[in-house]
């Protein structure tokens, strides 16, 4: 973008979120937002200089272009939001106590200090919820309430921050960062308007089923049937199922483990895997080679939406409902049901030109819609930066 222009106002902005851990989804997270508040500064004559606060800060200086510290070293933490002139809290799923009891106190314990710094808060797009811990509430509500801007992810993690004592007034709803995340600067003017990809068969080849697994049941019975389910499909039909882990190593686990079910149920041909790749535009256009998107992790299905991909989602918690609710769509099954022949179906309907070309007809708007108003939180923090200059 050039260098800072004379008279031209510079802020330093730290970025707290679940970074640094090479989950395809959180890094691209991370990417839409740095791209997103640097381009929304130059336009408005200021500089945005990140510094995220990361779990592996060499690795996301490395990936990312950006200056990082320890996430977890409270000396680095301080001396990174003194330092700062602003802090981004977000995106992601940073709110919630599904995972661990320690996460909500950790991202509102990072909130509140920077409030003691008299540093304002920028909430950023994030997904709230569940809290089902009634002493983790209050803390929300606290740090809610000490944000100068506050957007979510959904209608549903708007309505529960307002249950929580958070004026709904204040809470704007915004899509996920990486509606609005570009692909790599060298497949952008190759890739058309990224309304589709490649169509299905266009090549005259069998088209590709994108594939997006993370374990969750302890039984594995869920892997059991997105199995059954594909081997349904390639019954129907020749398709290549292509299997994207988004989170090393753990997806490329649980891909190998429906891909060996695959073989057991006479489909393993059909099946590959793609290389793991720490580059969140990389699996992007990964995505956009595909005709669907079956996926269970939130990101695979919004990089789909990204280029037009349509989709089936496999639901393992309520973000993945609500995102799909936002495109019109609900999921083929969830990780306690999924009927085969019901998904062979469906993914057979939207495998043809006629099929993906209707989804893309009622789903479009929809997509282009989100993709528009992806930039809000950034062109919000923008506007509030240069009105502190």
């Amino acid at each position: 973008m050039g260098a800072l222009r004379e008279g031209q106002a510079a802020f330093r902005v730290a970025i707290s979120g679940y970074y640094g851990f090479r989950n395809s989804g959180d890094e691209a997270v991370l990417r839409s937002i740095v791209t997103a508040i640097r381009e929304e500064a130059w336009a408005a004559g200021v500089e945005i200089e990140p510094v995220v606060l990361s779990g592996d800060p060499a690795w996301t200086e490395s990936a990312h272009g950006v200056e990082a510290a320890h996430r977890m070293r409270p000396a680095e933490v301080l001396r990174t939001l003194r330092g700062c002139d602003a802090l981004i809290s977000g995106g992601g799923s940073l709110l919630q106590d599904a995972t661990s009891a320690k996460t909500i106190p950790y991202y509102t314990g990072i909130v509140g200090l920077a409030r003691l710094l008299g540093k304002p808060v920028f909430v950023y797009a994030q997904g709230i919820g569940p809290v089902k811990r009634a002493w983790l509430r209050p803390l929300v509500r606290a740090a809610m309430n000490a944000s100068r801007i506050v957007t979510v992810r959904d209608e549903e993690s708007a309505a529960l921050l307002a249950r929580l004592g958070v004026a709904r007034g204040r809470i704007e709803v915004v899509p996920d960062p990486v509606m609005g995340m570009p692909l790599p600067a060298e497949a952008e003017a190759i890739a058309g308007d990224g309304m589709g990809g490649q169509g299905p068969g266009d090549d005259g080849a069998a088209p590709v089923v994108g594939v997006s697994v993370r374990r969750w049941r302890p039984d594995g019975a869920d892997l059991a049937r997105v199995a059954e389910a594909l081997a349904a499909l390639v019954r129907r039909r020749a398709v290549r199922l292509r299997f994207l882990p988004l989170h090393t190593p753990d997806d490329a686990e649980a891909s190998r483990a429906v891909m060996d079910r695959l073989a057991a149920l006479g489909a393993g041909d059909a099946a590959e895997l793609a290389e793991p790749g720490d580059d969140p535009q990389r699996m992007l256009l990964e995505v956009g080679r595909c005709s669907l998107i079956f996926g269970m992790r939130l990101h695979a299905l919004i990089y789909a939406a990204n280029r037009g991909v349509p989709m089936l989602g496999l639901s393992y918690d309520p973000k993945i409902d609500h995102f799909l609710a936002r495109l019109g769509l609900a999921p083929i099954g969830t990780t306690e049901a999924l009927d085969a022949e019901a998904f062979a179906s469906a993914a057979d309907g939207l495998l043809t030109p006629e099929g993906a070309e209707a989804w893309r007809e009622r789903h479009g708007s929809a997509i282009e819609a989100l993709r528009r108003e992806a930039r809000r939180p950034a062109q919000l923090v923008v506007e509030t930066l240069r009105g502190m200059a």
